[in-house]
């Protein structure tokens, strides 16, 4: 299979006055064209972090991003990103055909412009909303526009940035739906960043499962799951269930070794103060005995 993007041994620090914060450390995989992966980890781990060095929005301060072979070193052309909160994404003074055409405007026509927008909308189940404006649609059906948006360019590259976390569930289960069924009549090479164990084993054909901050792969779980999935059958599959139990167990390991390692420290500061109290004690008793 051709490689779609390799992420090698990266790293990113961000620099305040507070002091060094190493979000992400290390990072290694690769995506072939036409898969979708899906990234898991704790929260506050650097999955943000990752998918902005993936795209070009952030250098890093270590490490290589590739994409088709060519070295990421500012937004690539042929990218999209679709963001968790789909109300600040979207313009609200613009219709829902001419959001979906925005980022066509510097290199289409106006009459491809509409042609491709109309097909994107209509790939989403939303060909009779192009006359409306944002507001006017609920929050499952502006992502659904976030969605025609990045589809309608027709990138080598979909980035989706925890897309499903601000819908209700069955807003959710339907809009998981529709980026399979998106990747497969397309070809879509996708990366999900998510917080959503369940949600990464039903989209995935892989998981990558990062540790605590700075992040790093602990692993890099294939998923044998048919294409074709359903949201009652699917998951109630029993591969399903055991790989959704592997990546929570994996993600216990790395919160239960940064609990332990917590405790350790406290005891260690505990056991400095303790010997510190004693210290001082001796010296006190010491000085009394002497003036006596």
């Amino acid at each position: 299979m051709t490689t779609m993007l390799e992420v090698a041994d990266l790293g990113h620090t961000y620099q305040a006055k507070s002091g060094a914060h190493t979000a992400i450390d290390g990072l290694s995989f690769r995506v072939d064209a036409g898969e979708l992966v899906c990234v898991v980890g704790p929260s506050g781990c650097g999955k943000s972090t990752l998918l902005r060095t993936i795209s070009g929005l952030i250098r890093p301060t270590r490490g290589d991003v590739t994409l088709h072979g060519d070295a990421v070193r500012g937004v690539p052309e042929d990218l999209a990103v679709v963001f968790q909160d789909y109300s600040r994404s979207l313009f609200p003074w613009l219709s829902v055909q001419r959001n979906v055409e925005f980022p066509l405007k510097r290199t289409l026509k106006r009459a491809e412009r509409r042609a491709r927008a109309a097909e994107a909308l209509d790939q989403v189940g939303l060909s009779g909303a192009g006359g409306k404006y944002p507001w006017q649609l609920s929050g499952g059906m502006q992502q659904r526009v976030a969605i025609a948006r990045a589809l309608a360019y027709r990138p080598a590259l979909l980035l989706m940035d925890e897309p499903f976390a601000s819908v209700d569930a069955q807003t959710r289960f339907e809009l998981e739906d529709l980026l399979l069924k998106v990747k497969r009549e397309h070809d879509t090479t996708v990366v999900v960043v998510t917080h959503d164990i369940d949600e990464s084993v039903y989209l995935g054909d892989r998981v990558l499962v990062l540790t605590k901050s700075p992040a790093s792969v602990v692993a890099d779980l294939p998923v044998n799951l048919p294409a074709v999935r359903d949201q009652i059958t699917t998951r109630e599959a029993e591969e399903f269930v055991e790989l959704r139990a592997e990546v929570a167990r994996l993600l216990n390991v790395g919160k239960t070794e940064a609990i332990t390692a917590k405790r350790r420290s406290d005891e260690a500061q505990a056991a400095k103060w303790v010997a510190a109290e004693r210290a001082a004690n001796r010296e006190r008793a010491d000085r009394e005995a002497v003036a006596d």
